[in-house]
């Protein structure tokens, strides 16, 4: 459920097709997000699921977002 909302999220944000984003996509090297989308992204992540990403740079791939979220809950 996480992954699903996490990659959706990652999609709308980088106007990627969904099929694209796997746990281990890097999403600035595999997507080519820029700062601004990683901060969108980060942002949309804390909004939907109420936590709050004190090392943003931690976030690299989408599997960490997604274990980032689930260790927060």
């Amino acid at each position: 459920m996480v992954f699903e909302k996490i990659r959706e999220i990652i999609a709308e944000q980088t106007g990627r097709d969904i099929e694209e984003i796997t746990m281990e996509t890097n999403v600035k090297e595999d997507l080519d997000a820029d700062s601004l989308d990683l901060f969108q992204i980060i942002n949309d992540i804390e909004d939907e699921f109420d936590v709050s990403v004190d090392d943003p740079e931690s976030i690299v791939t989408v599997k960490d977002a997604v274990d980032f979220v689930e260790s927060h809950k």
